[in-house]
């Protein structure tokens, strides 16, 4: 093991071999074997990451919006051309298909090509006269360093959300990315790089909670953006918040597709199966829960059925509609959850452990899940499973559906498959979730809207990338001001009226 290749930190615009002694396991989870090892930082380490991108910030800060819009454009153009090389690299540390992979990272590029017109957001309000011979105008400008911090089930597009809006506003950047899958991240470093981005303007620092923690608490770091789960997400808002920063921390989810009778069922139960089994289930917009208002769950369940004959599980680099898991720990983390559904009466319709996988015989697998009659009390509807498994609950009627989904404890996302606009348009309005589908089951939004959810799935006041992100990134002044000339009068010191 001691000959494996341990995945450095990028700092100041280069490779920095760790000198912490500290590493972690990477896993290709289709073979199942460790492959590499990850530094983890110390906190010399940490200091130098914060330090070199405090460095860079004045310059940066003054480069022209010309100057960062030309290195963001070459970056994007960078990327287009070679990001079959990132999907592959994804592939082999995350486990899901190349063409999700693929998916991730277009996703990911929007944001990159919405940060490219960035310059149209950071103009400021001009009045003239606001009294007399008095203008009044404000500008944006940048925070200085930021820190993101980014989960395993999307390696680049989660960066992505964050690190293009934060530059492109004239920030600086520390990202620590999960120490599952860290090679995208330095892939990204060196892109930027040959974009022509000056050393220190984004850094890599891989680690684990000492990063994390080293991060939320120096003075220098001015904001942190967060994903991952709603224990972390909610600990990073606090901790960070404590110590004086901005933060974005969006959390996990249990997401709920409301099926009403009128839908077709078809249309539902392709989508049922590209959100809920999509990515192997690992990601926070998934569909977890199909909510159907009856009589329509035996003929949507059977339907469902069929189509999970025919897909195949197995190694992301073949001809496979889903890869493993992304380690051994969550994998059976997740398989457990079928037993606990046993346990409290629901069932267990397709066992995805029961079934053959097209790879090496010690990956991570699990295949496709689908469990009826799952009792609202139980763990595997309460509890983000973050994988494979889709659970059925049966409702009477649509007020009942919308009143399951509002008690939840996540708003993240939820979708309502029907062909009624007059019941489609009650529920965006009723239901208390932050990102909403009308028959689109997985409703991420466009990059120059903000992604984000509701409740125990967003801590912070301010959403992802779109205008929120652009004013997360940023803050105003206000200036006021006058010119005086020979007529302007004399002293006065009574309170300024107007």
């Amino acid at each position: 093991m001691s000959q494996l290749p341990v995945v450095p930190h990028w700092i100041d615009g280069a490779e920095r071999p760790s000198t912490s002694g500290r590493t972690a396991p990477v896993f290709d989870p289709a073979l199942g074997v460790e492959t590499k090892h990850v530094a983890l930082a110390n906190q010399a380490e940490i200091l130098e990451a914060i330090a070199s991108a405090k460095a860079a910030f004045p310059a940066w800060r003054d480069a022209s919006l010309a100057k960062r819009q030309q290195i963001i454009f070459k970056f994007r153009e960078l990327l287009n051309e070679r990001k079959g090389e990132l999907a592959e690299i994804i592939t082999s540390e995350h486990g899901k298909v190349l063409s999700d992979a693929m998916g991730e990272i277009t996703r990911g590029q929007e944001v990159v090509e919405f940060a490219c017109g960035l310059n149209q957001m950071l103009k400021g309000e001009y009045s003239e006269n606001a009294s007399t011979g008095v203008d009044v105008y404000s500008t944006r400008h940048p925070l200085g360093v930021v820190g993101v911090i980014s989960p395993f089930n999307f390696p680049a597009m989660v960066p992505m959300w964050f690190f293009p809006v934060a530059i492109a506003a004239g920030n600086t950047v520390v990202l620590k990315p999960s120490e599952k899958d860290p090679t995208a991240a330095i892939w990204i470093a060196k892109l930027l790089k040959e974009a022509g981005l000056p050393d220190g303007v984004f850094n890599v620092l891989n680690g684990d909670k000492e990063s994390v923690d080293g991060l939320l608490e120096h003075p220098d770091v001015q904001a942190i953006s967060f994903v991952g789960s709603t224990p972390i997400a909610k600990y990073v808002y606090e901790t960070g918040a404590k110590n004086g920063k901005r933060v974005q921390a969006l959390g996990g989810a249990k997401n709920h597709m409301l099926v009403l009778p009128d839908a077709d069922l078809d249309l539902v139960a392709d989508s049922a199966i590209n959100a809920g089994f999509g990515s192997a289930g690992e990601r926070c917009m998934a569909i977890s829960v199909v909510v159907a208002v009856e009589p329509v769950a035996d003929a949507l369940i059977e339907k469902v059925v069929e189509r999970m004959g025919k897909l195949t599980t197995g190694d992301g680099r073949r001809n496979c509609d889903m890869g493993p898991l992304v380690t051994k720990v969550h994998r059976d983390k997740v398989a457990s959850y079928i037993d606990i559904a046993k346990e409290d009466g629901a069932k267990v319709v397709v066992d995805g452990r029961e079934q053959e996988f097209d790879g090496a015989a010690d990956g991570f697998w699990l295949g496709p899940t689908l469990i009826d009659n799952v009792p609202t009390t139980s763990k595997v509807y309460t509890e983000e499973i973050f994988g494979p498994v889709l659970s059925i609950v049966r409702v009477k009627s649509y007020d009942e559906g919308v009143e399951l989904i509002n008690n939840g404890a996540f708003g993240n996302g939820t979708a309502i498959f029907t062909n009624d606009g007059g019941a489609a348009r009650r529920f965006q309005n009723e239901i208390e979730v932050g990102m909403i589908g009308i028959n689109v089951p997985i409703p991420v939004p466009v990059a120059y809207y903000s992604f984000g959810g509701w409740k125990n799935s967003l801590f912070g006041d301010t959403k992802a990338h779109g205008a929120e992100g652009v004013h997360f990134f940023t803050r105003g002044k206000a200036i006021t001001s006058r010119w005086l000339d020979p007529s302007h009068g004399g002293i006065n010191l009574g309170f300024p009226q107007n």
